[in-house]
């Protein structure tokens, strides 16, 4: 018996063809008859065949009309399973707007803000097997811990993006959360950035949110099982190593060169914390902008998305892997997604790395380092780190603030004029978070004011500018002083907010260098780039400290990831 669905039924009756006999012959025989009685015959004849040869096409009309509706049928029949089977495979969550809230530009266009999590929970059989650990404790339940957290940012013009990775072992304030499907809460606590995720997605996603001032519109997670999945889907991912790895504890082995990674090779790869740089969450980092800059320009790659059983495979892959605001949780939204960020080319795609500081307290862990704040500024600020041509931040920072100076450079000494306490502080925080420098303080004003007003020292006017605009006070408000630097009196017209009444402010230019600088930065059309294999004994083998590349070499029986 044929399967309704795959049309073989249909197919058996569309492809017999029924013989139509050629006008120009008389007889069966194909003998053109003489005349007389044989041509009254003829006559007869040719009428009697012209009526079966048109009740014949009708008939072969009326087959092709059947044809033609079974299939239009059983396609659209396909497309709707497929589409329904496509939403059925996406978990999604609510935010419950934990995240902030995007701002439209001058033209109505909003950026999007995604934060991209991968979860090292073994909550299934599969992620047990992927991910070990499961020994004692079996399948895990709750979210895990989030150790790989990248922000997607895509321009409002989707001309350009910026990734920015937030190394897992950053220390930093955890807000209170409440996970409404394990019903895991805290109140609060200072701890590793990663382990908010143990509170839900949307903890996860405030905890960023809060550290950097970038609002987050969408998160996407995936566990062990799903990174697995993504690259089998398009035939694997190439990547390059600078030279022997093996990293004995995700279990990466690969020879100098490149390499096309599919399933677990692809998650030792992106897992390897001890094969690449320092060995640390920092040099894993940097090897997962490599091996997504190689999976995205594989998506982009013309034979890709033009390619049905490669789409289907991707688009059945992504659902089943993903766990999606609600935001992002149905087929057409993913869709529209992908299409906003095909629009990107890969030359204007900057991977970075959150600057980091080593942690006082624990040489283990890490803080929030010099430049970190100009990069969340040029993140929350939609500005790119590349121009049209693709070249970095020395001519987008030209470019941009060549009339202005960037907030960095600029500290604005904030007086409250007014009765209502706090207001220095609520304003001087909007500055810094919008990345003016650390030295920007508060004090009361001298006297109650009823104005506005910013007064700045000889030749200051353009740092003067850049914080009005931010703060959206207009000209009327600037006034030069005798004395230097900037300072601005709250007055009783400006009794709350962060943005002058009526003003419109829009973000301070932002040192681009400062916000790349010691960031690891590249761009997604970077195919020549290796992993750089670390120097140091940053792994073991047999008791015996080594580097990743004398591993190698004393493990010759093992056998590659790729192999």
């Amino acid at each position: 018996m044929s399967d309704p669905w795959d049309g073989s039924g249909a197919q058996a009756t569309c492809s017999r063809t029924t013989r139509v006999p050629d006008r120009r012959t008389a007889g069966s025989d194909g003998v053109r008859p003489s005349g007389g009685r044989a041509a009254a015959r003829s006559g007869r004849g040719r009428r009697s065949r012209r009526a079966r040869s048109v009740r014949r096409g009708r008939r072969v009309l009326r087959i092709v009309a059947v044809c033609v509706s079974v299939l239009v049928l059983g396609t659209a029949g396909v497309g709707w399973w497929f589409y329904e089977h496509l939403n059925g495979n996406i978990n999604s969550v609510s935010l419950d707007g934990k995240g902030g809230e995007e701002k439209a530009d001058g033209f109505g266009r909003t950026p999007i803000n995604i934060l991209v999590m991968g979860s090292d929970g073994r909550t299934s059989a599969a992620d047990c097997k992927l991910g070990g650990g499961c020994s004692k404790t079996g399948v895990q339940s709750g979210n895990g811990n989030a150790d790989v957290e990248m922000v997607v940012h895509i321009a409002a013009g989707r001309s350009n993006a910026t990734v920015m990775s937030v190394p897992r072992d950053t220390m930093t304030d955890i807000p209170a959360c409440k996970d409404p499907d394990s019903s895991a809460s805290t109140s609060g606590y200072y701890g590793q950035i990663n382990s908010a995720l143990q509170y839900g997605p949307a903890c996860q996603v405030a905890t960023v949110h809060q550290l950097t001032g970038i609002p987050i519109d969408h998160f996407v997670k995936l566990d062990f099982s799903g990174v697995v999945k993504m690259p089998d889907a398009v035939g694997g991912v190439s990547v390059c190593v600078s030279d022997d790895v093996y990293d004995t504890y995700s279990h990466l082995k690969l020879s100098k060169g490149a390499h096309t990674l599919k399933g677990e090779a692809a998650l030792e790869f992106v897992r390897s914390r001890h094969g690449f740089g320092d060995g640390s969450d920092l040099g894993r980092t940097v090897s997962q902008h490599i091996f997504l800059s190689a999976m995205i320009r594989k998506f982009k790659s013309a034979g890709t998305l033009t390619d049905p059983v490669a789409v289907y495979g991707l688009a059945d892959a992504a659902t089943k892997a993903l766990t999606v605001d609600d935001g992002l949780g149905s087929v057409k939204k993913l869709i529209s997604l992908a299409a906003d960020v095909n629009k990107v080319p890969t030359k204007r795609m900057t991977f970075t790395t959150m600057q980091t500081a080593p942690d006082p307290a624990n040489s283990n862990r890490v803080v929030v380092g010099a430049g970190a704040k100009s990069l969340f500024s040029t993140i929350a600020g939609d500005q790119s780190l590349t121009t049209g041509s693709g070249k970095k931040s020395a001519a987008a920072s030209a470019t941009a603030t060549a009339s202005a100076v960037p907030a960095a450079q600029i500290a604005v000494t904030v007086e409250n004029g007014t009765t209502i306490a706090g207001r220095a502080s609520v304003i001087a925080t909007a500055l810094t978070d919008q990345g003016f420098s650390s030295a920007t303080s508060t004090a009361n004003a001298p006297s109650a004011a009823t104005d506005t007003a910013l007064t700045y020292g000889t030749g200051q006017k353009a740092e003067a500018q850049t914080a009005a605009k931010a703060l959206g006070l207009s000209s009327s408000h600037l006034k030069q002083g005798t004395g230097t630097g900037l300072t601005l009196v709250i007055g009783s017209d400006w009794p709350s907010g962060s943005t002058y009444p009526g003003g419109t402010s829009s973000s301070a230019p932002v040192d681009t260098q400062a916000a790349v600088s010691n960031a690891h930065a590249s761009t997604a059309d970077e195919a020549k780039t290796c992993a750089k294999v670390s120097p140091y004994k940053t792994v073991a083998l047999n008791g015996v400290a080594m580097t990743p590349s004398q591993a190698y070499a004393a493990a010759r029986s093992k056998p590659d990831s790729d192999e």
